[in-house]
Order: C-alpha cells, then sequence, then structure tokens
C-alpha cells in the first residue's frame, strides 16, 4: 500500500502508508469497544468482521474535520468513477452511482452506499482523493483506518498516516489503494450478493478515535 498527498491551500498534508492489517492481540468484538473510554488504532485492527454500530459519536470530532470532497479514480487509465462534492448536490459521474441514503440514516451522513459495475472488481489500483477542512484545533497524528469486508470475511485493511495538519486548512489528500486479488468465484458471489461488501472507515487523531463512517458496495450496476 501507498499514500501520497497534496497541498492545501493553507498547508501540505503528509501521508504514508502503514503496514500490517491486523493487530498483534487477539479478536475483539464491538460492544466490548463501546464500553471503553476510548478507542485506539490498535483495537480497531482486533475487529473481525464490520460494525453494526458506530464506534464514536459525532461529537467526538472536536476538530471540526468536515469532508467536503472525493474522487476515485482508476489509476492506470486515469477514469473517473466516482466524484461528489459538498454542499452542491452533484450527481457522480462515469462509473460509480452514490444511492441517496439519508432517509435510512439518521447519523449525520456517516454512511455511504455505492454501485459499481462488475469491472470494478477487477481494478488494481484505485487513487482515492479527499478534500477537507479543518477548525482552530491543531490536529496531530492523524490517521485513517479502512477495513473491507465481504459476509464479515475480511477481504483487506488499509491503514494511512498523515502527520500534522495545521487548524483553519484545507487539505487535498489522495490514498492509493491496491486492491487484493480475487478469484473468479470470489468476484461472482460478490456480484449476486449486492451489498453484503461493507467497509469501516475509522479517523484518530493522536491516537484516539474521533470519526466513523461506514460504506456498502454493489456491484451489479450496469454502464
Amino acid at each position: 500500500m501507498s499514500a501520497k498527498s497534496g497541498k492545501g491551500d493553507d498547508g501540505r498534508s503528509s501521508g504514508k502508508a502503514v503496514n500490517g492489517g491486523n493487530s498483534s492481540k487477539g479478536p475483539i468484538t464491538e460492544n466490548e469497544l463501546l464500553e471503553q473510554d476510548y478507542i485506539t488504532p490498535d483495537d480497531v485492527l482486533r475487529l473481525t468482521k464490520a460494525t453494526t454500530a458506530y464506534l464514536v459519536r459525532p461529537e467526538a470530532n472536536i476538530y471540526d474535520i468536515n469532508f467536503v470532497r472525493f474522487k476515485l479514480r482508476d489509476i492506470a487509465t486515469k477514469q473517473t468513477l466516482f466524484e461528489v462534492s459538498k454542499p452542491e448536490s452533484s450527481s457522480p459521474s462515469h462509473e460509480g452511482e452514490e444511492e441517496d441514503y439519508d432517509e435510512l440514516d439518521p447519523t449525520n451522513g456517516r454512511f455511504v452506499r455505492y454501485q459499481f459495475t462488475p469491472q470494478f472488481l477487477k481494478l488494481k489500483t484505485v487513487g482515492a482523493t479527499v478534500e477537507f477542512t479543518l477548525g482552530d484545533k491543531p490536529v496531530n497524528k492523524f490517521r485513517m483506518i479502512e477495513r473491507h469486508y465481504f459476509r464479515n470475511r475480511l477481504l483487506k485493511s488499509f491503514d494511512f498516516e498523515f502527520g500534522f495538519l495545521i487548524p483553519m486548512s484545507k487539505n487535498t489528500m489522495e490514498h492509493i489503494y491496491e486492491f487484493p486479488d480475487l478469484s473468479k468465484e470470489q468476484m461472482e458471489q460478490m456480484i449476486d450478493c449486492p451489498y453484503e461488501t461493507r467497509s469501516d472507515s475509522f479517523y484518530f487523531v493522536d491516537d484516539k478515535l474521533i470519526m466513523h463512517n461506514k460504506a456498502d458496495y454493489s456491484y451489479n450496476g450496469t454502464y
């Protein structure tokens, strides 16, 4: 895995991939994590399946981190697969399609449902560009861990560190995702079982969980 970052309006953000996708400790359940005072990166790496609840409340984002733009592109062809911005209501372009899930998700937009074509599963490397703004607090050791599951079997865990971010800045970063090799049988199962592929995205500052986003995926869309 690798990550690269772009320069923000008010400063430069640095990013690097972190090796390893699981903790050296034993498995843990989300109910056990919810009983803790706070949750660390090592804690979420011990999860063995996608979560059913959010592990942190929106109010934990005391840094006012606000994601305003997101784009997926195929690194090999440079084709844009999906793009959406806030606050404008944009229709995702090209292959990706985001469905309106607000009525089913009362958790401040922390859930996204994606629909892709079967061809998406054959991609090797995808770049995810995210643009976000910060409030008036500095952010130290900003880190994202994203874990993808199919039917609660871990497909791959991505782990990116971005270091220090200055207050009141707008930052643009691109994470580079190297997808796992999937067998023909695995692809067929993921295509035949829409939205049983799920992900948890955990965001940390100073090794403490402050944001948790969720998504699910379908790969039976049409061009």
